[in-house]
């Protein structure tokens, strides 16, 4: 290990150890495998900043509302973060984490619902041939998992499973939803009364 590397898994252990209000702790964790991940887990990000979620960055600042994190840590080239991160993610005040990894041994997203058991982890395989791999558990060993590339609904679960005990992120799921309905209803209007010319000449 490098002492880069160190130096993280020892902030994630000193936060662990602070016994903070979960109040004020990050309540979702994004991980991936690697930087080459994130334009596909990106859309975890635009999810949870859809439903008002704010980014952590800074563990020790107390943020209002519900708020996330997101690290790069490889199951393979870094296991002794990948351990620690999930191993600390229930005592730093995470509720549920999404784990993101592409190739065919995607290994990060069900090593880390093993490690952090019994916090629900979301995989998200990065690519389609990261499938089998992300969704391969045992009995016993569960993860949930979405299709290939669908970070954007991982998050979505994510939030689900929060506003479970929260009737107002419950809302906002609510409104989001029904914002989709309406823009279906938009433009199953405008091709009905357009036509295809029209429609296309409108939504281009």
């Amino acid at each position: 290990m490098t002492d880069a590397i160190d130096a993280i898994i020892d902030d994630l252990r000193a936060e662990a150890d602070q016994d903070r209000d979960p109040e004020t702790a990050p309540d979702v964790g994004i991980v991936m495998g690697s930087d080459s991940d994130l334009d596909t887990m990106a859309g975890a990000y635009e999810a949870l900043d859809e439903l008002e979620f704010t980014e952590q960055t800074d563990y020790d600042e107390e943020i209002e509302g519900y708020s996330y994190e997101s690290y790069v840590v490889s199951a393979h080239r870094t296991p002794d973060l990948m351990y620690a991160y999930a191993e600390t993610a229930e005592a730093r005040g995470l509720d549920v984490l999404i784990a993101g990894a592409g190739g065919k041994s995607a290994d990060l997203p069900n090593m880390t619902a093993s490690i952090a058991y019994p916090l629900p982890v979301i995989g998200v395989p990065v690519q389609e041939k990261s499938v089998s791999s992300v969704i391969g558990m045992p009995t016993g060993a569960p993860i949930v998992a979405v299709d290939a590339g669908k970070s954007f609904n991982a998050a979505l679960s994510a939030a689900q499973i929060l506003a479970r005990s929260d009737p107002a992120l419950a809302d906002r799921l609510v409104a989001y939803h029904e914002n989709l309905e309406t823009d279906v209803a938009d433009v199953s209007r405008d091709l009905h009364e357009l036509g295809i010319d029209g429609f296309r000449e409108k939504h281009g």
